[in-house]
């Protein structure tokens, strides 16, 4: 049976723009002398730019003041963002979910800015649409509060929602908001306890009554 509604993470699970954010992020490092850890991908998936900021400034000596820091990362990254492509198989689903009148949030732990940008650059920009980006909430994921926020704009009960995501971090916060959570990680990994984990578009069809 198809949901009321589906609000779908935006990193990783409408966009392919983890690598990206990762080659940013790499860049941004070296450009202060820092060399980038070899687990960084697996350290800052899913993870908002504030505490990804605090792990670097504790672990790896970053000195310079957060805004100063992040407009270097994303001065890397914006140029980057028009080369996006799509997840396979992700917006199609999006789309169909459209037209068939299911109310749908996109929800991101990224700035406003990214949001804008990733969206706008694989073309999913309708009038109306609902967005959550970290700038909307008081506390990101994997709080509650970003996946509440859509319900809330989406006038739904979470209850009668279906959380989407790729990460973790992401999976804990559609869970934590009482919502059907279905975890679609880029790569194979175990999910958090009560997720639906699948491993293709072909299996979130299913799971969304497609």
């Amino acid at each position: 049976m198809t949901p009321k509604a589906v609000f779908w993470d935006m990193d990783g699970t409408l966009v392919d723009s983890e690598p990206l954010h990762e080659a940013a992020l790499v860049a941004a490092l070296r450009s202060v002398g820092i060399a980038p850890p070899t687990n960084l991908h697996e350290r800052v998936l899913g993870v908002a730019a504030w505490p990804v900021y605090e792990m670097l400034r504790g672990e790896f000596g970053l000195e310079l003041p957060f805004d100063d820091w992040i407009v270097r990362k994303y001065n890397h990254y914006l140029p980057m963002a028009e080369t996006l492509k799509p997840r396979p198989g992700a917006i199609e689903v999006f789309n169909e979910l459209r037209a068939l009148g299911v109310e749908q949030a996109v929800v991101s732990n990224s700035d406003r800015l990214i949001v804008d940008a990733n969206l706008g650059a694989v073309g999913l920009v309708y009038p109306g649409m609902h967005t959550v980006s970290r700038n909307d909430v008081r506390q990101g994921k994997p709080h509650a509060e970003p996946f509440l926020r859509a319900a809330y704009l989406a006038g739904v009960d979470p209850a009668d929602a279906v959380a989407v995501d790729d990460s973790v971090t992401g999976a804990t916060a559609g869970l934590a908001a009482g919502m059907r959570t279905i975890f679609w990680p880029e790569a194979p990994m175990e999910g958090p306890s009560g997720a639906i984990v699948i491993s293709s578009a072909e299996e979130l069809r299913a799971q969304l009554g497609l």
